[in-house]
């Protein structure tokens, strides 16, 4: 079942990517088919523009060769060549109308292709004297009247377009005049305008171009006839036709220049033999054609994505009815364990609460114990002293003595029996349980509390805590849970002090910024580095005779911290210790400071 169910998603997967790639695949088709329509479109456009520029250029100077030849100073220098006068004023006459016309060159030849007078008579390469009949134009001239012809100038080297026309007299032909025209300016504007454009020759040699890489390159291979006429002909020079990679690839249609272009062609209507050639790069096509493939795939893909949506929602909706009931029967179960578990949660805290409520007043019973026998000798030695007060009281009656002598001894049984009820009552104080409330306490009061609670474990010690004199400080906490926290502290300063000569212990109350601070300074022999971290740690103690149960810091820092507070310990090794509550100080006290 399983093997049967995966081949059946896989042919679906499989479906659905033939589906989209179709649809990828017609929709590129299409877009680059209008892509290269535009391209053709464009570049045809871009022909007709071409076409009326090269048009332009050269019928400015079509009719002058014709026009120079009626001149009677051509005429003469052509009837008396050897006439140095004569000769002088063709050349002037050749470079005022060269000068004036904007053209290359003007030159005037006999019927045997021998310059006889031309516009650059002063220069080096001056072309007088020099026999051009080997080129085409000089015989088109004389068989036709008139002739064109693009090529490379054998003297000056510089290319240009030649139009000529024969000169007549009554006895026949007797010369040609050529005018050369530079059409190096119209090719440069192509190149700025960063257009691909080019003119080839009848042999498909492109002579201009916008694109430099193309000059003097065959749009097709060319044959050995062509090239061996063309060299005859001189007409590119030193251009090496034969290497020359053709630009045209097999098919016509397309530039092999690495650029990836696309190639239109047209005749010139003046120039039947030459052809105009213009082309594109073909990437924004291509880009287009990607763009709408990736579309249409994107698109495919969503349709059949949200109809496969729709079928599964329509299955979801289906299965979420079947399974209603069961969730409901499930969801009650879960219900009724989740009370269970909230009550079973609720009963434990409430016994985990009371643990630690015992815990902390089992600590206060250890405290009491730590103490009890400093206690019971505070408590025995005023009994003993009351009962023998009391017994010289009544002697003292019975001899008859005087009334006053038996009131002063019985005022100072009655002091000893106050002094015994203020111990009894900071015990019964101190032993009581008492509620989490939190309330504003003058701490200082609570210290000289704990003060009296530990008077009979220091008088038994031989070291009397000292409290630094001060102001009252409130604080927010619970008095008898405060008042069991300095206990703790001053239990454990008296231990450390004990034995030690010359001990001294100080309870010190300041207050900064807020924050109230109880220290519990002893002289004691401190605390080794490697043990102060874990002093508050339940059960660590250090004092191995101790009856202690290793949980005063330890319960001391978690009271403090329902105050708000903290427990902050200092200690060297040789020179004491230093455990200070800290707290928040109370509320309304700081706004009085503030007030005033």
């Amino acid at each position: 079942m399983r093997g049967t169910a995966r081949l059946r998603r896989n042919r679906g997967a499989a479906l659905w990517v033939a589906v989209v790639l179709c649809v990828a695949l017609a929709a590129g088709a299409l877009a680059w088919r209008a892509a290269l329509s535009e391209i053709d479109a464009r570049l045809d456009q871009n022909l007709i523009l071409t076409l009326r520029s090269l048009e332009t250029e050269i019928d400015r100077f079509r009719y002058l060769p014709k026009v120079t030849g009626e001149d009677a100073r051509i005429r003469t220098a052509i009837r008396q060549p050897y006439d140095p006068a004569a000769i002088a004023a063709a050349n002037r006459y050749l470079e005022r109308v060269t000068e004036l016309a904007g053209a290359s060159h003007l030159y005037l030849m006999d019927a045997e292709g021998r310059t006889l007078a031309a516009s650059n008579w002063q220069l080096e390469e001056s072309f007088v004297g020099r026999n051009y009949s080997f080129r085409p134009y000089f015989r088109q001239a004389l068989e036709a009247g008139a002739g064109g012809f693009y090529a490379i100038g054998v003297t000056t080297k510089t290319p240009g377009y030649f139009l000529s026309a024969r000169i007549e007299a009554p006895g026949g032909v007797v010369g040609v005049v050529v005018v050369k025209v530079d059409l190096v300016p119209l090719q440069r504007a192509w190149e700025a305008a960063g257009q691909a454009t080019a003119v080839a020759d009848a042999d498909g040699v492109v002579f201009l171009s916008g694109v430099a890489d193309w000059l003097y390159r065959p749009l097709s291979p060319l044959g050995s006839d062509a090239l061996a006429r063309l060299a005859a002909q001189r007409t590119y020079l030193e251009a090496d036709l034969a290497g020359a990679v053709p630009l045209l690839d097999a098919a016509g249609g397309w530039m092999r220049d690495g650029a990836g272009r696309r190639m239109r062609a047209g005749r010139v209507g003046f120039e039947t033999d030459w052809q105009l050639v213009a082309a594109a790069p073909l990437r924004p096509a291509l880009m287009a054609a990607l763009g709408w493939a990736g579309a249409a795939a994107l698109a495919t893909a969503l349709g059949l994505g949200l109809a496969k949506i729709q079928r599964q929602r329509r299955q979801l909706v289906a299965l979420r009815l079947r399974q209603s009931e069961m969730l409901e029967g499930q969801v009650e179960i879960r219900t009724r364990q989740l009370a269970q578990e909230i009550e079973a949660r609720r009963e434990a805290e409430a016994e985990l609460r009371a643990a630690q409520e015992g815990l902390v007043h089992s600590e206060k019973m250890a405290a009491l114990g730590r103490m009890s026998a400093a206690i019971v000798h505070e408590l025995s030695q005023p009994l003993a002293a009351m009962e023998a007060v009391l017994a010289a009281a009544g002697i003292s009656i019975d001899a008859g003595a005087p009334p006053e002598k038996a009131a002063t001894r019985i005022e100072t049984a009655r002091s000893l029996i106050r002094r015994m009820q203020r111990t009894t009552k900071h015990l019964k104080s101190f032993a009581r349980k008492e509620s989490g409330t939190l309330e504003e306490i003058d701490a200082r009061t609570v210290a000289e509390s704990a003060l009296e609670l530990v008077q009979p474990r220091a008088r038994a010690v031989g070291v009397l805590p000292r409290l630094e004199p001060g102001a009252a400080l409130m604080v927010r906490a619970g008095r008898v849970r405060l008042e069991q926290v300095l206990v703790n502290l001053l239990l454990n300063a008296l231990d450390a002090v004990e034995a030690q000569p010359q001990a001294e212990i100080t309870l010190r109350l300041s207050e900064a910024e807020g924050v109230a601070r109880i220290e519990v300074c002893d002289t004691g022999p401190g605390i080794l580095p490697e043990d102060l971290p874990r002093v508050v740690e339940p059960f660590f103690s250090t004092k191995t005779q101790s009856e202690g149960l290793g949980l005063g810091l330890a319960i001391s820092q978690a009271i403090l911290s329902e105050f708000g507070g903290r427990l902050e310990i200092a200690s060297r090794p040789g020179e004491g210790t230093v455990m200070a509550a800290i707290m928040p100080r109370a509320v309304t006290e700081m706004v009085r400071e503030v007030s005033a």
